[in-house]
This record gives C-alpha cells, sequence and structure tokens, in this order.
C-alpha cells in the first residue's frame, strides 16, 4: 500500500469536476511500483454503463502491457468497487485491492445526485446488486431463459479443435 497512489486516484477523481458526463469515482493500476493504467468513471459521458473508473483503468493497463492478465497487479480506487469492477478485478487477476470511501459513502452520494437528475438514478444499489449477482440465475429478479445450447457447445468445441485444444 503507498499513500502517492491513492493520491494520484482522488486526483483523477477531481478532474470529474471540469469533465461534463465524469462522475468522481478514478482508479490506478500498479505493477512494480509503476502506475500501468488509469481510469475515470465516463459512464454518461460514454453512454456506457461499464465505463466505471476501475474497469476503464484495467482496460488502460491491459493496453498498455499488451496483456488481459494483471497478476501482480495493485488497485487503488476512490470508492468500495462495484460487483462489476471486483468481478472484473478478479477475471483480470487483480492481486490488491485499496480503497478509499465506504460502499455507505457512495451510496449516499449517488442518492444525492438521484434527487436531482435521474440520469444518476441506479437500477439496482450496490447491495442489492451484490446480491442479484451471487444468486442462480433462475432465482434472479431478472427473467431468464436458456436456448440453443447444442449449438453453442458445438461452437465451443469447433474453437477449441480449431486451437488444437
Amino acid at each position: 500500500m503507498d499513500e502517492k497512489f491513492m493520491r494520484r486516484a482522488l486526483e483523477l477523481a477531481r478532474q470529474s469536476l471540469e469533465i461534463p458526463g465524469a462522475l468522481p469515482y478514478a482508479a490506478v493500476i500498479v505493477k512494480d511500483g509503476q502506475v500501468v493504467g488509469e481510469g475515470l468513471n465516463k459512464a454518461l459521458a460514454n453512454s456506457d454503463p461499464t465505463s466505471h473508473g476501475e474497469v476503464e483503468a484495467i482496460r488502460d493497463a491491459c493496453a498498455r502491457l499488451g496483456t488481459t492478465r494483471l497478476d501482480g497487479c495493485a488497485i487503488y480506487t476512490t470508492a468500495e468497487p462495484c460487483s462489476m469492477c471486483v468481478a472484473t478485478m478478479y477475471i483480470a487477476g487483480i492481486a490488491n485491492l485499496y480503497y478509499a470511501s465506504a460502499a455507505p459513502d457512495s451510496a449516499a452520494f449517488t442518492a444525492r445526485l438521484a434527487a436531482i437528475d435521474d440520469k444518476y438514478r441506479r437500477r439496482l444499489g450496490n447491495d442489492d446488486l451484490r446480491h442479484q449477482v451471487g444468486t442462480p440465475v433462475a432465482q434472479r429478479q431478472m427473467p431468464s431463459e436458456q436456448f440453443l445450447a447444442d449449438e453453442a457447445k458445438h461452437l465451443f468445441d469447433d474453437f477449441a479443435a480449431h486451437l488444437g485444444a
């Protein structure tokens, strides 16, 4: 843990005051004591609900390093990450997470924004999102149905065979 990296994340987040459609959620990815990725939440600016600071920092680090694996990297973020961001960290192999504000502080902040403009309203709060993500697909609030499973399995088999696996 190094304070300078958290301060860099906070500095990036402060830029959201000057960038239309940005929110003060930012992150930096660190490997071997060097910043290898940075990101700022631009979900509204980019019309992209996945454009969270953590995801943007992971995208940046992967592009800079030419890989999808960030094993041994740490992430410093201005707020406790949502479920999507945590899942992305695990998929990328992030080793350590350091965050500034806790989830309740972030929830209170987004509630204040939603009170002035509906574009800031979240469909689910962080606790609800975590619950839905951890619930078996058949029990989630979002209706879902599986079909064409055999075709998908054949596609996977064909792709693996094409690679010699």
